[in-house]
């Protein structure tokens, strides 16, 4: 989804510096402001005491998902010169060949939720640290992909502070192992997403917002059972805020947040590089921490704040290491094109 007129840095060429620098910062700030409100809000709403349906609340915001997506399709109709947006229309077929990747996205979503609810913002990033240690771990068993030495390093700086971070939780009397138990979940469940990820977009024509709608609108047929089974039904019944527009208001503004942060994600890589997007998150996320223990008001160890450094450390040091992989392998490959088209050249091609 873009505003027209916006789909082309080539049209920034002309800019100047500071102006690039402010369009690249307003970006960025975006993207913290809406993803580090989104845990926050999402934290609200499953801290609730009074409403016990993490399912429920996750099966809402897919729900609101699929209105904007399809939102966004008839607007697209109406102003197209304003906005742009593929066509979204449903069909049978391509539900069937998303579903795998939906019971992984699934998978996903409710154990970010459940994360969350059990362990709270500040001991959430490094709860649900383990997704690069997966990804590594998942290529090479679904896909055959080797990892370098370096990069199994990092993977090993980021389990050290993950089992840091455990044990400081314990000493600190405020660990959850059904906490970290989803958090670990919720990992695999993201290594596994971006793997089924590439295989199903070939089915959505490669367009992201489309496999968001087919994604989405199977997750909501999906959660209702889930709903059913696991008792959920009777929560809502007796929730005594179930007709209030606040409690709806702020359900409703979590699946926008939640719409909107793809949308911010792909405006973040397209004005900078998939690397600094990294990058980005990674400050993003010990912003997030110490805000929330800022917040809450915590004291926390000195070994508890190591722990979510080698945890970011970590992180981003792979980042790094895997840039500078792809890097040595695209280099070459521009070097035996230019060679290619050197030997054509001096033959008269």
């Amino acid at each position: 989804m873009a505003l027209a007129g916006s789909d082309s840095m080539e049209e920034g060429k002309g800019e100047t510096f500071l102006l690039k620098a402010i369009k690249i910062g307003g970006v960025v700030v975006l993207y913290w402001f809406i993803s580090i409100t989104m845990v926050f809000l999402n934290n609200y709403l499953l801290d609730s005491k009074d409403l016990d349906a993490p399912l429920f609340v996750t099966f809402y915001q897919c729900l609101v998902t699929v209105g904007l997506c399809y939102g966004m399709h008839l607007l697209s109709h109406l102003c197209p010169g304003v906005i742009d947006f593929p066509s979204v229309k449903f069909d049978l077929k391509v539900c069937r060949e998303v579903l795998p990747l939906s019971i992984v996205f699934i998978g996903m979503i409710t154990f970010n939720n459940l994360c969350l609810k059990h362990v709270g913002v500040a001991f959430y990033t490094v709860g649900r640290s383990l997704s690069t240690v997966f990804n590594v771990l998942l290529s090479y068993v679904i896909l055959k992909q080797t990892t370098s030495f370096y990069a199994i390093l990092c993977c090993g700086i980021i389990l050290g502070g993950f089992w840091l971070g455990v044990d400081q939780e314990g000493v600190a009397g405020s660990l959850s192992w059904m906490g970290v138990f989803f958090g670990v979940l919720a990992s695999a469940c993201v290594s596994l997403n971006a793997i089924f990820t590439k295989r199903v977009m070939p089915a959505v024509d490669g367009n992201i917002w489309k496999l968001s709608f087919y994604n989405n609108i199977n997750a909501c047929i999906l959660f209702l059972p889930l709903i059913l089974v696991f008792g959920e039904v009777g929560h809502l019944v007796h929730f005594s805020r179930l007709g209030d527009p606040t409690f709806w208001g702020m359900m409703t503004l979590g699946g926008v947040f939640g719409f909107a942060i793809g949308y911010v994600t792909g405006l973040q890589i397209k004005f900078t590089s998939p690397l600094t997007h990294n990058v980005s998150g990674t400050a993003k996320a010990c912003a997030q921490t110490v805000i929330a223990v800022v917040y809450n008001q915590s004291s926390k160890s000195f070994l508890w704040w190591t722990s979510n450094l080698m945890v970011l450390g970590g992180s981003s040091a792979y980042t790094w290491v895997k840039g500078m992989e792809m890097k040595k392998v695209h280099i070459p490959q521009e070097e035996s094109k230019e060679k290619l088209l050197g030997e054509k050249s001096d033959a008269g091609v």
